[in-house]
């Protein structure tokens, strides 16, 4: 292997750090609007070490320097040292557990001094780089269950170490790996069952106590039914490509469902869903027979996804009652409109819309945003930083941010791309996934269309862990992409 001759700063994607430069720079503006009062105020002040803003102004002086030392360091580098770095941070993410204090019941901080660093966030970076480097190795196959199953291991190991931290929002974030699992070839049934889990779950809470007009019947449990009948029999048209089968099971299914319902409304109630049921164990006995009488391999999955979505279903009701603490209950039940807590569980995003909405078209101006002032948001410059950009910035801002994240995202994508291995074009779909995630669910929640599971905005909220290990993932992989012509093979 031949190191070609050029200096990295000739080479590196200067379109993305001008990008990561706006958003850094925006986002500390924003956490200068959240974090300081009507009072009147010097602009040295903002890089007062006794404000946040001066705190954050220091984090980004940190993670530049990082990141100017990661640029530094040869992309095979990261690729040999993946699997120690990975170790390390797995440790240490354990050790966490036992000695990090006790703060609003998570145990995910390590205090150094007057600093605070979460491991959570640099095990993106560990994670990342070893399900690059794993897929990335000679020999690999994601269609190789062992393989797969590593794979599900790499990104489920460290979910489980931060979940034990009682930090379960930074622990979903490792789902959105899963994205890249499906780039390299992971089978899309697997995003259809966690796909079907979420609107199974959302459709049967939702309506699990209301009853249809004409029967005695929830309308939830009944719904669910029918979307497991639909899903599974697409799954039969679409991906197994079995029309005889998807034929009769179509025909079956439909005639089926509306004649129980019309007998049961018009002629002698009785309970539909027994029906259902039945007609979902004939769909999962004719798939297995199918296996042995025409050779459909495939209909063995359909046919345990089916008793999968039975079962997941049935267990969400003890979930959601025996399982989830009464916040987390209280949380998905606000978001579903199932109850209205403005008081408690809502506060949040209730006053984020209010302060969002005050913005108008072009805001109400830096450092004017009356909502965020007189702190009505909690946690107005971490998790909320949104609604601050909302007020001060208006419509017309907060768009901007939305353009900026998005073009920021689709250049990631674009440079993974064009890498001229695997391991290159893995790690940075991995860092496009990590950003998209955090991206969607932080804005969705502040603006009450996701849950609030308490992750912060990239480059946005205030906290020198996150803003260093989103960095550290951004520039390893401008080094990595610098690298992708430069090396010979």
């Amino acid at each position: 292997m031949e190191q070609a001759r050029g200096n990295i700063f000739k080479r590196i994607d200067w379109i993305t750090i001008i990008l990561f430069l706006a958003l850094a720079t925006m986002g500390w503006l924003a956490i200068c609007g959240a974090s300081h009062s009507y009072i009147e105020t010097d602009f040295l002040e903002f890089f007062s070490q006794e404000e946040r803003s001066g705190k954050q102004a220091l984090w980004i002086g940190v993670s530049l320097i990082t990141g100017l030392i990661l640029l530094a360091v040869k992309k095979y580098t990261y690729s040999n040292m993946a699997g120690i770095i990975y170790i390390a941070s797995l440790a240490l993410g354990i050790l966490t557990i036992f000695i990090a204090k006790d703060i609003k019941g998570s145990h995910s901080w390590i205090t150094i001094g007057s600093f605070s660093i979460q491991p959570a966030e640099f095990m993106k970076f560990a994670t990342s780089l070893t399900l690059a480097a794993f897929i990335g190795r000679r020999g690999f196959k994601m269609s190789h269950n062992p393989d797969f199953m590593k794979c599900i291991a790499i990104i489920l190991v460290p979910m489980i170490i931060i979940v034990a931290q009682n930090e379960t929002g930074s622990a979903l974030v490792y789902l959105s790996l899963f994205l890249v699992l499906y780039r390299e070839g992971m089978t899309g049934i697997f995003l259809l069952m966690a796909v079907s889990a979420v609107v199974y779950f959302v459709t049967g809470i939702k309506y699990n106590e209301e009853l249809f007009n004409t029967l005695p019947i929830a309308i939830g449990p009944y719904a669910v039914t029918v979307l497991i009948q639909i899903f599974s029999i697409a799954m039969v048209k679409f991906w197994c490509k079995n029309n005889r089968t998807f034929t009769i099971l179509a025909i079956v299914n439909i005639i089926g469902t509306l004649c129980s319902y019309w007998i049961a409304v018009f002629l002698i109630e009785f309970n539909i869903m027994i029906t259902q049921y039945l007609l979902l164990a004939f769909n999962a006995i004719y798939l297995i027979l199918r296996i042995r009488l025409a050779k459909e391999k495939k209909n063995i999955w359909i046919a345990l996804y089916i008793l999968g979505a039975v079962m997941f279903y049935n267990s969400c009701d003890y979930v959601m009652h025996n399982v989830l603490e009464e916040h987390q209950k209280v949380r998905i039940e606000v978001l579903l409109g199932i109850k209205e807590d403005l008081a408690g569980a809502g506060y949040n995003v209730h006053q984020s819309k209010i302060a969002i909405g005050s913005g108008g078209l072009t805001g109400k101006g830096f450092l004017n945003g009356t909502q965020t002032k007189l702190k009505y948001v909690p946690e107005q410059d971490t998790d909320f930083i949104f609604c601050t950009i909302g007020e001060e910035q208006g419509f017309l801002g907060s768009t901007f941010v939305l353009v900026i994240f998005v073009l920021f995202v689709l250049r990631i994508i674009k440079l993974a791309e064009r890498q001229d291995d695997v391991f290159g074009r893995v790690y940075g779909y991995t860092l496009a996934s990590i950003f998209f995630f955090h991206f969607t669910i932080n804005i969705g929640m502040v603006l009450g269309i996701m849950p609030v599971i308490g992750i912060p905005l990239p480059f946005f909220s205030y906290g020198g862990s996150s803003f260093l290990g989103f960095s550290i993932l951004l520039f390893s992989f401008l080094r990595i992409d610098s690298d992708r012509q430069a090396v010979k093979r």
